[in-house]
């Protein structure tokens, strides 16, 4: 196979989410797993809600997650070659001029299922004589413009080939009977494209090879089949993955902003986090750390992707950004730790990254070790924690030094399991769980540690 063009195409009318991420990453992974092409490519002809403030966004979430486009279109910028194939349609007697007004074909469609008939449009713009046309205009009435499906013929003896098939690339072999649709709009009343032909055009013009996006769009791939035959122009191969759905087991959509990336990304969720579960999920291979993306490309089956829905669990996704955390490599996080003020080094994000959520909560325990806190000393436990202040060694600390400390303590007031670390845990960090103390008490060092075991105030909670 040549080198694979492939093409991500959100509309900027607001911020992507996870579902569009899936698509944008699944046709990145089959770019890069064949050396292809990644076009980021925007449907911005919708005036009126396209926004260049959005696909300034979007940009920004697909470098977040690693995946910049090769290269970017606007829709905006080619409205001449969609009015060219419009053209030529028209010139073919493929495209032709309706004057129903919404209400109009609101009426038609109950007839039809009144009838007991399929609800699609009765194609009588066709029958409609040069005097009604002029009519119709004189009212003021703008044309919307219709392309004629090869799906019925007037003549009994024609042949006409109603369905349309590929091998889909998820899917494997589908097809859709063009015969139970209704001639799409193309042009809208007011010169403006609708979504199905510049898509077309593009990807004729831009050499797409394999048009990947959800399963959402399978009718809408027999209709564009049959228009690029009317273009006289060979189709790419078509793929489509099944969805995700929201926990309730609703569709995305971009009301739930909580599940933008931008969202996700505040919420601290990290990028190959995100990558990881929503290329995982819903299919047959199991959702698992990874480092890198590189580890997704070499996973990535589209035949293992499953049919059915896949449902998006925030907590699943926490519990994965936990797990990739607690086994990535300090050099992939030293300069955000940087920024956030974390000054410990390789040694204390190896203390604490088994035990964070998020990157930000290493630079909570940061603080713990590092700033005053407020501990928490019970009344009983006073006098074993000046028992156990006695027992502190020298300086320096490492991470012998805790065992050698609450050996001693052990020793001394007869004090073990839970009854000897609890108090100990909370007197130093404030909280009862959190990352060992034998790696956490080097970087609180001796005065610190001396100064908490003897200052009882209220608790603080952990992140």
């Amino acid at each position: 196979m040549a080198s694979p063009i492939v093409r991500f195409a959100p509309s900027p009318t607001g911020r992507i989410h996870a579902g569009n991420a899936r698509t944008a990453l699944y046709n990145w992974f089959f770019a890069q797993k064949k050396g292809g092409k990644f076009i980021l490519r925007f449907d911005d002809t919708d005036v009126a809600r396209s926004t260049r403030e959005f696909a300034d966004a979007i940009e920004e979430d697909l470098a977040w997650l690693g995946i910049p486009p090769d290269r970017i279109e606007r829709q905006s910028l080619r409205l001449a070659s969609y009015e060219g194939a419009a053209a030529a349609l028209k010139a073919a007697g493929l495209l032709y001029p309706c004057y129903e007004t919404p209400e109009e074909l609101e009426r038609q469609r109950k007839r039809r299922l009144g009838r007991g008939l399929p609800p699609v449009y009765d194609r009588r713009a066709l029958k409609l004589t040069d005097e009604e046309r002029a009519a119709f205009e004189a009212e003021g009435r703008q044309p919307h413009w219709r392309f004629l499906l090869p799906n019925f013929s007037d003549d009994p003896f024609a042949t006409v080939r109603t369905e349309r098939s590929w091998d889909d690339v998820f899917r494997g072999p589908q097809s859709v009977d063009l015969a139970s649709l209704s001639d799409p709009v193309l042009v809208r009343g007011d010169g403006s494209f609708l979504y199905t032909l510049p898509s077309v055009v593009d990807d004729r013009d831009m050499g797409v090879t394999h048009v990947l996006r959800g399963d959402d769009h399978v009718t809408n791939t027999g209709v564009q089949l049959a228009l690029f035959e009317a273009l006289q122009a060979p189709p790419p191969a078509f793929g489509h993955h099944n969805l995700l759905q929201t926990e309730a087991g609703e569709g995305f959509s971009k009301r739930y902003e909580s599940l933008s990336l931008a969202a996700l990304r505040r919420d601290g969720i990290e990028a190959v986090a995100l990558a990881a579960y929503a290329g995982l999920i819903g299919t047959g291979q199991s959702v698992q750390p990874v480092n890198d993306l590189a580890e997704l490309v070499a996973l990535f089956d589209p035949t293992k992707v499953n049919r059915a829905p896949a449902r998006f669990s925030v907590g699943e996704l926490k519990n994965l950004n936990s797990r990739i955390l607690a086994h990535l490599p300090y050099a992939a996080v030293s300069e955000r730790l940087e920024e956030a003020g974390v000054k410990g080094g390789e040694s204390f994000w190896h203390a604490v990254q088994g035990n964070i959520e998020k990157l930000a909560d290493a630079a909570f325990w940061w603080r713990v070790v590092r700033e005053p806190i407020a501990s928490a000393i019970e009344p009983e436990d006073a006098d074993f924690l000046r028992q156990a202040a006695e027992l502190l060694p020298e300086e320096p600390f490492d991470e012998t030094t805790w065992g050698t400390w609450t050996k001693a303590v052990k020793e001394k007031t007869g004090r073990r399991g839970k009854s000897l670390f609890l108090p100990l845990r909370r007197a130093l960090t404030g909280a009862t769980s959190g990352p060992e103390l034998r790696e956490l008490l080097p970087f609180l060092g001796r005065p610190n540690t001396l100064a908490r075991l003897s200052a009882p105030c209220s608790a603080t909670e952990t992140p």
